[in-house]
């Protein structure tokens, strides 16, 4: 028998939407096929919240190469990085950003440096970040003092800074929004997404702004994003000196993109508000034990948010709500396994095993 390959060409966003992104023909495209991640339709969600003819999506980013959103913005940023000829990129960082920078500029052969505070990011990153081989140094301090750092270290162009800063950051970023019109049809009528450094809902707001300028939607949704409430600077009108949270993805206290996150609001009509740790606990849960997806938990915190609106009725009927899941579950084992649920250990024995089955 004849042996037969068959060559199987997966792309990534940069080369999905190109039209849409500031990339020349002497842009070099750094990619690990990121993009493309599943628009998940709810079940759980609707019926737990008694909203009927309201459909809710789970846009799940945690499917990305490096398990978070960060990518799409990491393939444009290191790209045209590359494309202006740096030779190194650095980044603060609360996980996520770190460990996709680390692993892009793997990809391509650049030096990685990534600032992060100690004790406040998630050990499933850090091991990322450290494993892609960046150096990899830690602060006693917390995010914004290590952005203000790089953006200062980065000052005189020698070193690339990757941090959403960077607008090519914003401009991979927004592809998902291209991503989510492609899948529906049209815009939904309101997108709920975690704030933090506040880069991703500008980005999205960008993306379907443009997509209906080019005649690829009809309509725009309404932004609502959610902080979480010991790190909710926008939310109180000042910045936080010491944001506190369980969801480290989101543990910002002057966010860089504070006026794009504004904008996105106002502009939409939507709104920002803030979500406690235990409303953020909750949601994490029951999108894992209920839906069958396991997210970090600064994802959580948009379905905290969405059922905090629910529950006073914000939502019109016959409409479409999508909430994008920033990342992964994995990111953050510690909390996963923090709940009072414990694994029971027996002897090898059916009738023990059948004891526990039956408690």
């Amino acid at each position: 028998m004849t042996s037969r390959k068959f060559a199987v060409k997966k792309i990534g966003i940069i080369e999905r939407y190109q039209e849409f992104l500031p990339i020349t023909e002497r842009t070099p495209i750094i990619s690990l096929n990121e993009g493309n991640t599943p628009l998940i339709l709810a079940e759980a969600l609707p019926v737990e919240l008694g909203l009927k003819n309201i459909r809710i999506y789970y846009k799940f980013e945690g499917l990305n190469p490096t398990g978070s959103f960060k990518d799409r913005g990491m393939t444009m940023a290191i790209s045209k990085a590359m494309e202006s000829g740096a030779k190194a990129v650095i980044c603060a960082s609360t996980g996520n950003t770190s460990a996709s920078a680390a692993a892009y500029a793997s990809r391509c052969g650049l030096k990685c440096f990534v600032l992060i505070p100690e004790g406040k990011i998630a050990k499933g990153k850090l091991i990322q970040a450290y494993r892609y081989g960046a150096k990899t140094i830690m602060i006693k301090g917390n995010f914004d003092q290590a952005l203000k750092l790089v953006q200062e270290i980065s000052a005189d162009g020698k070193i690339t800074l990757v941090n959403s800063v960077n607008p090519f950051r914003i401009e991979g970023q927004k592809s998902a929004a291209f991503e989510i019109v492609d899948d529906l049809g049209d815009a939904p009528e309101y997108h709920a997404i975690p704030v933090g450094n506040a880069g991703n809902i500008t980005a999205y707001w960008k993306g379907y702004n443009e997509y209906k300028k080019a005649g690829r939607s009809d309509t725009l949704p309404k932004m609502l994003g959610f902080q979480a409430a010991g790190s909710a600077p926008i939310v109180e009108g000042k910045p936080v000196p010491n944001p506190e949270t369980i969801a480290t993805a989101i543990r910002i206290g002057n966010p860089a993109s504070w006026k794009g996150a504004t904008n996105a609001r106002d502009e939409s009509g939507g709104l920002i508000e803030a979500v406690t740790d235990e409303d953020i606990r909750k949601a994490y849960r029951f999108i894992a034990e209920r839906e069958g997806v396991f997210a970090e938990p600064a994802s959580a915190a948009a379905v905290a948010g969405v059922i905090k609106l629910a529950k006073r009725n914000y939502f019109e009927s016959n409409t479409r709500i999508v909430i994008t899941l920033t990342g992964a579950g994995l990111k953050d084992p510690d909390i996963a396994m923090s709940f009072d649920d414990k694994i029971e250990c027996v002897e090898p024995d059916i009738s023990k095993v059948k004891e526990v089955i039956q408690s």
